[in-house]
């Protein structure tokens, strides 16, 4: 049983263009790292400078504990830092936003 976990994130104030760039094609060693971390998925939206983002994955609390130690997304992260208002400390604390409703 997988998770489906949403969460936001806002860029700063000129960073969208750059922000869809770097997005455009992860790397190799990135996706590699999210799979083994137990994502199967991860899909963002953009409106302005609002992120949304749904990530599909087998238990996330231990995917954020398991990324925070990976070389590859330590140094994502960092680029992900110069983009984002709010640079993410990946401890696995948080449970993404809660759910408020859902079509039965």
């Amino acid at each position: 049983m997988s998770q489906k976990i949403a969460l936001h994130t806002r860029l700063k104030p000129g960073k969208e263009a750059e922000y869809d760039s770097v997005h455009a094609r992860i790397g190799d060693e990135l996706d590699a790292a999210l799979r083994a971390a137990g994502v199967t998925g991860w899909s963002i939206w953009r409106s302005g400078r609002e992120l949304f983002h749904v990530v599909e994955v087998a238990d996330y609390q231990a995917m954020r504990k398991e990324l925070a130690l990976n070389p590859v997304n330590i140094e994502w992260q960092a680029v992900m830092a110069e983009l984002l208002e709010v640079a993410d400390d990946y401890s696995g604390a948080d449970m993404g936003l809660p759910k408020v409703w859902e079509l039965p």
